[in-house]
This record gives C-alpha cells, sequence and structure tokens, in this order.
C-alpha cells in the first residue's frame, strides 16, 4: 500500500509518498517553510500545494507538533494558537478535498522507527525522542503507543525542558556541542528516572549528527541509538497511519 506523508513542523513542512509495507519513500520529498504566522488557513494552504505536487490522489496522513485527539489539535507550542481546539482533520481533509489522517508529529516517527528502524524488534519500554523547533516525544511498551506524551514540555531546572534542550535552543544560545549535550545529559536522566527506558532514540534533524553529543552522554543506563530513519520518520510514520494497524484516531 502506498499513502502520502506530510510532516508539518515549526520550520518547515514536508512530504514524500511512502510505501507502507516496508518503510521506504517512494519519491524525493518536497519541503516548504512554515509561514508566519502558522494559522491553520496558512498551513492548510501549505498542505494543499504539497498535495498538488504530488499530483496524490490516495491515503494521506498528517503529523501536527503537539496533541491530537480524535483529528483535534489540542495544543499547538510552536504554531499559532488558533490550532488549539480546531479539527484539523476537517480542516485539513477540506483543503485537499480527500481525507486525511492527523497524529501528533513524535507519535509519528515514533511508529516508524518502532516498525521498521532502531526500534524494531525491542520488548519493553522504548523512548524516542526528537529535537528540532522543540522536544517531542513517543513512548512504547512492548511496540504499543502511549500516544501524545509530549515530554517536552516536562519542567527542567525550572523551565519547559525544550527552550533549553531543543536543537533549536542549541542554535539560539549557540552551544557548543559539549555544552549542548551536557543539557540533553540532564534531560534524559530525568527522564530515565521517570520511565525507566531500555532503548532511548534520538530522532529530528540533530540525528544526522548524533556522533557530535551522543558518545558525551554519561551516567544513562538505557541504550542510546539515533534515529534510523533520520528526518524522514516523520513522514513515513504519518503515512503509515492511514492503514488499519497504525491508526491512532
Amino acid at each position: 500500500m502506498h499513502a502520502l506523508g506530510i510532516d508539518i513542523g515549526g520550520t518547515g513542512i514536508k512530504a514524500a509518498p511512502v510505501d507502507v509495507a516496508v518503510g521506504t519513500l517512494l519519491a524525493e520529498r518536497k519541503r516548504i517553510e512554515t509561514p508566519h504566522p502558522a494559522g491553520p488557513d496558512a498551513v492548510a494552504e501549505v498542505v494543499r500545494e504539497l498535495v498538488a505536487a504530488f499530483d496524490w490522489s490516495g491515503p494521506i496522513g498528517v503529523t501536527f507538533p503537539g496533541v491530537v485527539v480524535g483529528g483535534e489539535t489540542r495544543t499547538a507550542a510552536n504554531l499559532d494558537a488558533a490550532w488549539i481546539g480546531m479539527n484539523a482533520r476537517e480542516l485539513l481533509g477540506r483543503a485537499v478535498g480527500q481525507p486525511v489522517r492527523v497524529l501528533n508529529d513524535a507519535d509519528a516517527a515514533g511508529i516508524a522507527e518502532v516498525t521498521f528502524g532502531a526500534g524494531k524488534g525491542v520488548t519493553g519500554t522504548v523512548l524516542m525522542l526528537t529535537f528540532g523547533t522543540g522536544i517531542g516525544s513517543a513512548l512504547f511498551t512492548d511496540g504499543k503507543l502511549v500516544a501524545n506524551t509530549e515530554f517536552g514540555h516536562i519542567h527542567l531546572h525550572g523551565h519547559d525542558a525544550e527552550t533549553r534542550v531543543s536543537e533549536q535552543a542549541r542554535e539560539l544560545h549557540d552551544l557548543s556541542w559539549g555544552k549542548w549535550a551536557g543539557r540533553v545529559q540532564d534531560y534524559l536522566r530525568y527522564m530515565e528516572a521517570l520511565l525507566s527506558p531500555e532503548l532511548i532514540i534520538i530522532g529530528g534533524g540533530v540525528s544526522k549528527k548524533a556522533d557530535k553529543f551522543v558518545p558525551l552522554l554519561e551516567g544513562i543506563r538505557a541504550t542510546i541509538v539515533p534515529a534510523t530513519l533520520r528526518n524522514d520518520a516523520g513522514i513515513v510514520g504519518a503515512a503509515m497511519a492511514t492503514t488499519p494497524a497504525y491508526a491512532t484516531e
């Protein structure tokens, strides 16, 4: 089965058709900058453009950087607040002229990694964390997703964790890899104390630079690995959410 996966992020919106049976992109992904302000109508127009760019007619899955329940977006930390309480499934479906599935962005990436990537076949508790504009999280127990965890918003040293530990925070504060690794280490130790995962998967754009900071992390018992699907995991997971086996709605 083939489906179009669309990954909405705080800085860019990416899309590609996916073979959901094997988790691979069927064409080079396309990316459009996230509009600012990132209100529902502006983002919906970008989604429409991406669907049109692939001349796509068929299943469509869309990720959203926030809590999604029954197609409704309930938080929007890195997009416009107008998304809160919006029926995104209906809005985006109208924009593209066909039904869509909508799910949390990190949950989508986690589904892809647990099915085809670094978490495949791993039993017990698996935590995936995506470091980008914010921090997304996906939690699995024996392969089963606990949806909408949003652990990027836990308080760490009196601040929302993602304001100190996201990749955007590293760039904004011009932190060296060593200094940023210290912040990531504090965050991961806290998450380990809460969840005791066997495996922590590092996703998002920073996953391709894992060699610069993962070896610096100390005092964490869980195995830490970069995402196998790297920054395509969200696209793959979005497409997978259109199938009955992986639907989250």
